[in-house]
């Protein structure tokens, strides 16, 4: 009978590591073969024939170039470009470009281990590990790398949105620890839902969190790459970033972050009474309707008013801002009431920034984030119930989340 007894780790570790020499053995040989099918298109006829093909075309084989070791994310393979001669172009392999080395998969990975701190030093030491001790890689990889993706952020950062519908946007400022910088910079960062409920990155950009001037400059780029008011922002409680978009998009609604409000809200009342505090407030949050929100809020309000008036302050400031969600799709509430969409992807990032220095300037620091975000992009989940966003946009009244019958005019009949 056969034994089905689990292996162990120690035994497993050899099959496994065998599995793993297997498929980069198979993936080498596989592009080998393509390489060598990629010449044959190349010169119409097969690699080593010398006749011309029926439309004169000339060029044979030349053997091969230098061994080129690609790093792939299962390890790193060896292959060799095939070579041609008396030719009137070059061959150029498409799926192997001429100075290839690590292929999009890893190159996506880069970001990804920074976002988990790792320094200059240990980053190559970490791709080594993953990739092999024959990764190609140079100490300046991740140098020139940087460079690449500057030069990337730039032409993103002007690329046109005329084509983008963006429904609902976001925008928070997210503070980074920058080495040799003495003015406390932020990056502005804004992210925006499309029609279809696809998050999109939108801007990020280094300035001032609590300047009008810097987030005017944000949005009025946006609107010069053709991009339309949004109908509802959402952002925290500073007053520059709602006197910047009262300039710029005057039609949208406002919506204020209820993270940041609970924040400060708590931060008024003593240690003991924060617990009843905070369910107190997430209850008027979760309100099924505005009337029970400012039911809960009146509820809060008579609780600590006398006592601690600075909480229920903070509270009531502000108000519209905090109940502007309910005027659109109930489903879609989840979304609208925090800047978590923004706040999620760099959770990680800002405690690694805060406990190391890593950026000597806050330029540097705005492009590898912005290579953050843009990866994160890719696992953005979608709003939910999509299909709502075009009556959003089309100018659909929504009272409590629900929609509401446009009225059919009357005609009046003269006799």
């Amino acid at each position: 009978m056969p034994n089905h007894t689990p292996q162990s780790p120690s035994q497993s570790s050899p099959v496994y590591e065998t599995l793993e020499r297997w498929v980069r053995h198979s993936i080498q040989g596989m592009l080998q073969s393509v390489l060598e099918e990629e010449l044959k298109d190349f010169l119409g006829r097969e690699s080593y024939s010398r006749e011309q093909t029926l439309d004169g075309r000339p060029g044979r084989r030349n053997g091969h170039g230098k061994e080129r070791r690609l790093g792939l994310s299962c390890g790193t393979i060896v292959v060799r470009r095939p070579r041609v001669r008396d030719t009137n172009e070059p061959f150029e392999s498409k799926i192997l470009p001429l100075f290839a080395r690590n292929s999009q998969e890893v190159s996506n990975l880069l970001p990804e281990l920074y976002l988990h701190g790792l320094a200059k030093g240990d980053f190559e030491l970490a791709l080594r590990g993953l990739l092999g001790d024959s990764a190609p890689l140079s100490r300046n990889s991740i140098d020139r790398l940087r460079a690449k993706w500057s030069f990337e952020m730039k032409a993103w950062s002007k690329a046109s949105l005329a084509d983008e519908t963006i429904v609902y946007l976001w925008a928070d400022g997210i503070y980074v620890k920058a080495g040799l910088e003495k003015e406390k910079a932020a990056l502005l960062v804004i992210i925006g839902a499309n029609i279809h409920g696809d998050k999109k990155l939108l801007a990020v950009s280094s300035g001032y969190r609590e300047s009008k001037e810097s987030w005017l400059e944000v949005l009025l780029d946006l609107d010069r790459r053709g991009m339309k008011a949004p109908k509802l922002c959402v952002a925290d409680g500073l007053a520059s970033f709602w006197a910047a978009l009262a300039e710029v998009w005057p039609t949208a609604s406002e919506q204020r972050c209820w993270n940041h409000k609970m924040v400060n809200v708590l931060d008024r009342l003593p240690r003991k009474l924060q617990a009843a505090g905070k369910e107190m407030l997430r209850e008027i949050v979760y309100a099924p309707s505005r009337e029970k929100a400012e039911a809960g809020r009146d509820a809060f309000l008579a609780k600590f008013s006398k006592e601690h008036p600075k909480a229920t302050d903070t509270l009531n400031r502000d108000w519209e801002r905090m109940v502007a969600f309910y005027d659109f799709p109930s489903t879609h509430w989840k979304h609208l009431r925090t800047t978590n969409i923004i706040e999620s992807p760099f959770a990680s990032a800002r405690l690694r920034t805060a406990a190391a220095k890593r950026f000597r300037n806050v330029e540097k620091a705005t492009v590898l984030l912005w290579k953050l975000l843009l990866v994160a992009e890719k696992r953005f989940r979608k709003l939910n119930d999509p299909e709502k966003l075009v009556a959003v946009w089309q100018g659909q009244r929504f009272v409590n989340g629900e929609p509401v019958p446009t009225p059919i005019p009357t005609v009046e009949v003269t006799r």
